[in-house]
């Protein structure tokens, strides 16, 4: 594998521990992935879920969508049903979200058992 120079401005797109490290430092990001992987959700439920402003939420899942990770899908209803969902390369992320739950849950064991030492 060729070494890429680090000193480049912008690798997002080019190396891929740059462009995930981009992809996952974005707030709420990894949660509303987690989130929809257990199905379709609508906008109400997630900000429920999240207690986030409706703003900050319509924002950030504007971005999943543009990104092509989540689909969001508008009902001719009265008052309007908008769900959203994941797409194939959104679901193609579970295994990373499941590699974080556990990374995760084990670092938070260590953290514990640290605090209890030092």
């Amino acid at each position: 594998m060729k070494r890429i120079e680090f000193e480049q401005k912008n690798l997002f797109g080019v190396c891929p521990f740059m462009t995930t490290q981009q992809f996952l430092s974005r707030k709420w990001t990894v949660p509303i992935l987690q989130e929809l992987s257990s199905g379709t959700k609508r906008f109400g439920e997630l900000q429920r879920i999240f207690k986030i402003t409706r703003t900050t939420l319509s924002q950030r899942l504007k971005i999943l969508e543009q990104e092509g990770l989540i689909k969001r899908e508008v009902f001719a209803e009265v008052p309007p049903r908008v769900e959203y969902s994941l797409t194939e390369i959104g679901k193609s992320f579970q295994p990373v979200l499941d590699s974080i739950e556990i990374w995760g849950k084990s670092y938070i064991e260590y953290l514990k058992e640290r605090d209890n030492f030092d």
